[in-house]
C-alpha cells in the first residue's frame, strides 16, 4: 500500500495527461467566439483585417467586403451597404493625397523650410556689401569653373565648424562671377541645364496606345483580284478579299473539301485514346455498382436496427438485471478528456456525452443549400435567420437542435448482446434502459456509425459521376468538327493506299489520253492519205 501511495499521482498531472489536442482545438475555437457574430458571414472569426462601420459601428472582413487593409489605409469614413441603404446621403469618405507630393515628394517643401535654408546658405564674410547686395538682387547659380569653385573646404571657418543641421557652404569657396554680378548689379545669364522631363510625360511614353499599329504587308500591296470562289472584284487593300462574306465562303469550301477524308481518315483506323476510355468507363461503372451495393447494405442495417428497438420496446424488465445493476464499484474513478474534472466510472460516459454536447452546441456547421435527398433526412437541416444558413449535422448527433427523447422508467435496454466481441447470442439487454450505464445510448451510436458510412458512400458516388461525366465529354469532343479539322493522325498504311489508288486513277487518266490521241492521229493520217489519191 505504501508503494502505491508513492507512485500515485496527483490530479493536476492526470489531467496533464489528458490534454489532448483535440481538447485544445476546440476550447481555442470556442474562445474566439466569445459568443458574438460579426460581418456579412456571421461568424466570430477575429484574426483575420476587419474594418467598422462608422454608422451601425458593426465589424466587417476585409476579404468579405473587397476591402484590403492597403485600401483601408486611405478611407477616412466607411460606411456599410446596409447603412447605404437606410440613408443614400452616406458615402464613403477617402483621405486626401496632395496630388504634388504623390508626383514629386522631393519638390514638397514647405515654405518656412525653404527660407531656413536660404538664411543658412548665406555666410558672414567681413566685406558686409556682398551680403547686402544678396538681400536685393536676384539668385545667380555659381559657374563652377573659377578658382572659388574649385577650391576644397578649409575646415577651420565656422561654416566647416557647423555639424549639426544643415551646413552651410565653406567661406573660401566663393564664386568670382557670381560676387562680381553681386557687386555690379548685373544679372548673369544662368548656367544651361538639362532639363528634367517631367513625370507625366514619362508615364504617357510608358503607356501604349490603344489603338494596334498597323502592319503593311509588302506581298498584299497594290491592286489584286479577290480570293472569293466566283468572285471578280478587287481586293480591299492589306486584305486577299473584297469583303468577309467572301472570306466565310472561302472557308465553307475549304470545310467540305477537307472535312470528308478526315471522316474517313477516323473511321479507318482505331483510336487508343477511345479504347483507354472505355476501359476507364467500365472500371468507373463497376465501382459505382459497389457504392449501390453498399447503401443497399447500409439501408438493410437501419431497417435491422428498427427492428431490434421495436422489439425492445414490446419486451419486459428482467428482474436479475435490476440486482446486478448496483454490484459495480464505487471506489473507480477517472478524469474527463474535455473537461478535465474527476468523475465516477459509472457515470463515466454519460457525463463525457453531456460534456460534449455541451461544447459542440457552440460551433456551427453550416451551409446556406439544403440538403436535397429523396428519401432521405438524416441532415438536421435547422435554418438559422440570423446566420441565413442552415445546419448539417447528423440529425442524430446533433445537440444544439434536436434533443433525445424522455427515457421512462419501464423503459428496456435493448442492445444485442454479443459473446466474443463480434459474435451475436440472440438476446438483448433486458436492464432499465434509464440505468443502464453499460449500453449508454447505444443506439444514438449505431444510427450515427450507418448515417456515417451512407454520407461517406455518396462522396464516393459523387466523385464516380464526376469522373464518368468527364470522360463522356472527351470521348463526345474527340471526333468534333474543330478536332477533325485542327489534329489529324497520319496513318501510313491508310495513306500509301490512297496514294497508290490516285496514282492508279492517274495512269488510268493519261492511258486514255494516249489512247485517245493515237487515234486522232491515225483518223488525221487516213484522211490525209485519202487527199492525196
Amino acid at each position: 500500500m505504501s508503494e502505491k501511495r508513492k507512485y500515485k499521482k496527483s490530479k493536476e498531472e492526470i489531467a496533464k495527461e489528458f490534454d489532448l489536442p483535440e481538447r485544445k482545438s476546440k476550447i481555442a475555437t470556442i474562445m474566439k467566439q466569445d459568443g458574438q457574430a460579426y460581418c456579412i458571414c456571421r461568424s466570430s472569426d477575429c484574426s483575420r483585417f476587419m474594418i467598422g462601420c462608422d454608422g451601425c459601428e458593426e465589424w466587417y472582413h476585409g476579404d468579405c467586403i473587397n476591402i484590403t487593409e492597403k485600401e483601408a489605409k486611405h478611407i477616412k469614413h466607411y460606411y456599410c451597404q446596409k447603412c447605404k441603404e437606410e440613408d443614400p446621403t452616406l458615402q464613403t469618405v477617402f483621405r486626401v493625397v496632395p496630388v504634388e507630393k504623390a508626383l514629386n515628394p522631393t519638390t514638397s517643401i514647405l515654405p518656412n523650410e525653404q527660407e531656413k535654408r536660404k538664411k543658412s546658405k548665406d555666410f558672414t564674410r567681413e566685406p558686409s556689401c556682398s551680403t547686402l547686395v544678396t538681400q536685393s538682387s536676384p539668385k545667380i547659380n555659381r559657374c563652377g569653373s573659377c578658382e572659388g569653385c574649385r577650391t576644397p573646404n578649409c575646415g577651420i571657418c565656422e561654416a566647416c565648424r557647423i555639424r549639426v543641421g544643415h551646413k552651410p557652404r565653406c567661406e573660401r569657396r566663393v564664386c568670382q562671377v557670381q560676387l562680381h554680378a553681386q557687386l555690379t548689379g548685373h544679372s548673369q545669364a544662368p548656367r544651361p541645364r538639362k532639363k528634367e522631363k517631367p513625370l507625366k510625360d514619362r508615364q504617357r511614353k510608358r503607356k501604349r496606345s490603344l489603338s494596334p499599329e498597323l502592319f503593311i504587308n509588302p506581298e498584299l500591296e497594290g491592286i489584286r483580284q479577290c480570293y472569293g470562289p466566283g468572285c471578280h472584284k478587287n481586293a480591299r487593300p492589306q486584305s486577299k478579299y473584297c469583303s468577309d462574306e467572301c472570306g466565310i465562303n472561302l472557308a465553307t469550301n475549304r470545310i467540305f473539301q477537307v472535312l470528308p477524308q478526315r471522316v474517313q481518315e477516323w473511321n479507318l483506323t482505331h483510336c487508343r485514346a477511345e479504347e483507354e476510355n472505355k476501359k476507364q468507363l467500365d472500371q468507373i461503372r463497376a465501382k459505382q455498382a459497389m457504392v449501390r451495393f453498399a447503401l443497399a447494405e447500409l439501408d438493410k442495417r437501419h431497417m435491422e436496427l428498427d427492428m431490434i428497438v421495436e422489439r425492445a420496446k414490446h419486451s419486459t424488465l428482467d428482474p436479475n438485471r435490476l440486482q446486478d445493476n448496483g454490484d459495480i464499484e464505487d471506489e473507480q474513478s477517472m478524469y474527463c478528456i474535455t473537461c478535465g474534472h474527476e468523475i465516477h466510472s459509472r457515470t463515466a460516459i454519460k457525463h463525457m456525452e453531456k460534456c460534449f454536447n455541451k461544447y459542440e452546441s457552440q460551433a456551427s456547421f453550416g451551409s446556406i443549400f439544403k440538403t436535397r435527398i429523396e428519401g432521405n433526412s438524416m441532415f438536421c437541416d435547422f435554418y438559422n435567420a440570423a446566420s441565413k444558413t442552415y445546419c448539417k449535422r447528423l440529425r442524430v448527433l446533433c445537440p444544439e437542435h434536436c434533443k433525445d427523447p424522455k427515457i421512462g422508467d419501464n423503459d428496456v435496454c435493448g442492445c444485442p448482446l454479443v459473446t466474443n466481441v463480434f459474435n451475436p447470442t440472440g438476446e438483448f439487454c433486458r436492464a432499465p434502459k434509464k440505468n443502464c450505464f453499460k449500453h449508454y445510448m447505444w443506439e444514438k451510436i449505431r444510427r450515427a456509425e450507418v448515417d456515417l458510412e451512407r454520407v461517406r458512400q455518396w462522396l464516393k458516388m459523387d466523385e464516380l459521376l464526376e469522373q464518368e461525366r468527364q470522360i463522356r465529354h472527351q470521348m463526345a469532343s474527340r471526333a468534333g468538327v474543330l478536332g477533325l479539322m485542327l489534329h489529324s493522325t497520319y496513318n501510313h498504311e491508310v495513306m500509301e493506299e490512297l496514294c497508290r489508288q490516285q496514282q492508279q486513277q492517274l495512269a488510268a487518266v493519261q492511258k486514255q489520253k494516249q489512247f485517245m490521241e493515237k487515234q486522232q492521229q491515225e483518223l488525221q493520217m487516213q484522211m490525209f492519205q485519202q487527199q492525196y489519191q
